[in-house]
């Protein structure tokens, strides 16, 4: 990158920055029309069950949603996660599709048209990559401030036990040196007791995956107690062994056996791959390592809040660069119908071997179709949660 681009980078960073945050998108089209020549600029956004790319406008927002899956370049540039460039009909014009992504999850697509000159080249779509990722970071922060951007994401309503359970994730997926981590949530729109959850410090990567019991606002209220009842012990910097205990206290203190959440805690050791585990119910743990998928053997343990003080171990097992590991919660593992027998490990690990080429996004949402297709394309009966990570490990210092 040249000084000049580095420079006018540094300027459109600062003015998203000062921009109000219902005015990221205005801010944007005028940025890159002064910078990059550009004369219509898009933001579509992921919606909740990653189908479409809704544009954003103003509320309530409005405008054509483009499927995600229909072959179209900005589909096409979303699932892929790079830049796809699209020639349109008008000579000399281009549409240039950006992933936004941050730190590993993906949020949606920034389309910019602009004359083909004016793209540079290489060069110029990486200058443009940098700039819709800087506006990436400066959505979540607006969403602190504005339901805009939230709204867009939505082709119909949430019920009020997703809402919850949405604004309690991390997000859908986050990249380091070491791994990469994708997820995904069903029925999307309508999501009760299922969450994933994840942390990273300098050394270590813990994640849980929590599959409450019931349904709606009764699952959604206690996987919440559950999630922040984990982060609290894990925020005091204690053993995983201990996080499980303290909010197993925590949930039968809540509920006295009537209601427990299984939970999987999972903390990996960055610099070595070692994993210590807590299998505290349902969550099942898959490791396509080569070609080959297993289920990672665990002494089940009961699920939180179950009975009072309830003691918890860890296990162990560690991870080879190139591994990949797939947690899904029972809505995945012990989906069944009645007329046909259970969707199983079977289905599972044919999935899992299928679509080892593709990103961990790509994998959670795979699984979750499957399943759909076994239901029959309707929305599913009961939650599922499945979160993907490819483990790489530390890189070698350099020499």
């Amino acid at each position: 990158m040249n000084k000049e681009s580095s420079t006018w980078l540094g300027v459109a960073e600062s003015a998203l920055r000062a921009a109000p945050p219902t005015a990221l998108v205005s801010t944007a089209r005028s940025l890159l029309a002064t910078h990059a020549r550009a004369d219509h600029v898009q933001l579509l956004l992921a919606d909740y069950g990653l189908t479409i790319l809704q544009p954003v406008t103003h509320l309530p927002c409005t405008g054509e949603a483009t499927e995600v899956r229909d072959g179209g370049a900005a589909g096409r540039a979303f699932t892929a996660g790079a830049p796809v460039i699209e020639v349109t009909g008008d000579p000399g014009l281009v549409v240039v599709h950006l992933p936004i992504t941050v730190r590993g999850d993906r949020l949606g697509i920034l389309s910019v048209h602009l004359p083909e000159h004016a793209t540079r080249g290489a060069a110029g779509v990486l200058e443009l990559a940098a700039f819709a990722t800087a506006l990436g970071h400066e959505l979540l922060v607006a969403e602190r401030d504005t339901d805009l951007y939230l709204q867009a994401r939505r082709r119909k309503r949430l019920t009020l036990a997703a809402e919850m359970q949405w604004q309690l994730l991390p997000g859908r997926g986050f990249s380091r040196d070491e791994f990469t981590l994708g997820a995904h949530l069903e029925p999307a729109y309508a999501v009760g007791g299922d969450n994933f959850d994840w942390t990273v410090t300098d050394d270590t990567l813990t994640l849980t995956v929590t599959d409450g019991q019931g349904h709606g606002i009764q699952a959604a209220l206690l996987t919440n107690l559950t999630v922040n009842a984990l982060r609290n012990a894990r925020r005091a910097g204690i053993s995983l062994e201990d996080q499980a205990c303290l909010a197993d206290q925590a949930v039968y203190g809540e509920y006295g056996g009537r209601l427990s959440a299984p939970t999987l805690l999972l903390r990996i050791d960055l610099a070595t791959g070692l994993a210590h585990v807590v299998d505290a119910g349902s969550p099942q743990l898959f490791r396509l390592r080569d070609s080959t998928v297993e289920q990672v053997s665990l002494d089940a343990q009961l699920p939180l809040g179950m009975f009072e003080e309830t003691e918890y171990r860890a296990e162990q097992f560690t991870l080879e660069p190139g591994d990949r590991l797939v947690i899904v919660s029972s809505g995945v593992h012990a989906a069944q119908r009645a007329d046909t027998s259970a969707f199983g490990e079977q289905a599972l690990r044919e999935t899992i071997a299928a679509t080892r080429s593709a990103s961990t996004h790509e994998t959670a949402r795979a699984l979750v179709d499957g399943l759909m297709q076994y239901h029959g394309g309707a929305d599913l009966p009961s939650d599922a949660a499945v979160v993907c990570l490819d483990w790489r490990g530390r890189p070698s210092p350099a020499a």
